[in-house]
Order: structure tokens, then sequence, then C-alpha cells
């Protein structure tokens, strides 16, 4: 969601769209949208999965249900959304009335950077499971994440303290574990 300290550094005419693709149709939507060459995220994890056959395999399935960003245009997928009953807008309040939420490019670019790394030891996060107003921003400093920003938590039902990079009212990925040395605490 776009927040006044938030400021996008795609081009000005292009956001990333929170979106939902019912009945687990995310990879489907995906295909369509860029199909119609229209840039496309669905953070995924591996899974054991097992085929008719019930012989098991490691696969990369969606991580979380539905849900799937698009980087487009909002007059692109509107043109879009109307050909396909199953996508629809992720939305917020405001103002009294629901609007699509739009992730800031930054926050985007963050999060796609995190899931992408397809760690074992992600677990991916509703809003409702964490307070974010409570946590400290820091900074992850080196290894393949360093740069990235995030929310030092202590999680409900774990027992250590945690960085989660969020999608603000629309999902979270917690990292595994990290001790003081490798966060840099942000003013």
């Amino acid at each position: 969601m776009t927040t006044p300290e938030d400021t996008p550094t795609a081009p000005a005419d292009l956001s990333w769209f929170a979106m939902s693709a019912t009945f687990g149709r995310e990879l489907k939507a995906k295909e369509y949208l860029e199909g119609e060459n229209v840039e496309c995220f669905v953070p995924m994890r591996w899974s054991i999965v097992a085929d008719r056959q019930q012989k098991k395999t490691r696969q990369l399935v969606p991580a979380i249900k539905n849900l799937i960003f698009a980087h487009t245009t909002k007059e692109r997928i509107q043109e879009l959304k109307r050909g396909v009953n199953y996508l629809q807008y992720h939305t917020c309040n405001a103002d009294g009335r629901r609007v699509p939420i739009i992730v800031p490019n930054g926050q985007m670019q963050q999060f796609i950077a995190v899931c992408e790394s397809h760690d074992d030891r992600l677990v991916y996060l509703s809003p409702e499971e964490i307070n974010l107003s409570e946590g400290t921003r820091v900074r992850i400093i080196g290894g393949g994440l360093d740069g990235v920003e995030g929310t030092f938590v202590k999680v409900k039902n774990k027992r250590k303290k945690r960085v989660v990079v969020e999608v603000r009212g629309v999902a979270a990925v917690m990292l595994a574990e990290f001790t003081d040395g490798y966060l840099q605490v942000m003013e």
C-alpha cells in the first residue's frame, strides 16, 4: 500500500498491483498476464508433491494461496481483468471506499529478493499474524540478502526474533533467525 514515506522508483505510470487469482489459479493468471507482456510475481516455496502414482518430488509451488502481483498501468490491468473472471484486486479501505492495493516499487523489489532465495527456512505470514508497528526497522548486512530492509520482530509462538519483509496489508515473509551482528538498526 502506498504511503507518503514510500517513493516508487518505477516509471510513473507503472505500478505493482496486489491481485488475487481465486481457486488457486495464481500460476494460470501469471501465464495469462505474461502472455500479455505484463511483468508478474508469484511468491514460491519448495514443497514435496506426490503425483498420481504417489511418486514424491520436490517442486516449487505458490507460497501464498491465490496471490499474484502484476506490474503494469491501472488502465492495462483493468482491461486484462475484464477478460479473466478469476483475477481480482486485493483492496484496502481509503476514505471510506475500497481501493486496489498498490505496492511501492522499492518494497516490492525487496519482497521479491527475499522470496526468490527459496530458502527452506522462510515462513510466509498473513498481516494478522504479526504486529509490525512494535518492531524496529533493520537492514541486513552481508550475505545473499545484503541491503534488504525489514522489521525485527518477535513472532507469536516462535522462540527467537526474526526479520520480516512485508508488503503492507497483503503478505509478509519471515527470514531465518539473525543475530545482532548481521543487522543494522535504521533510524
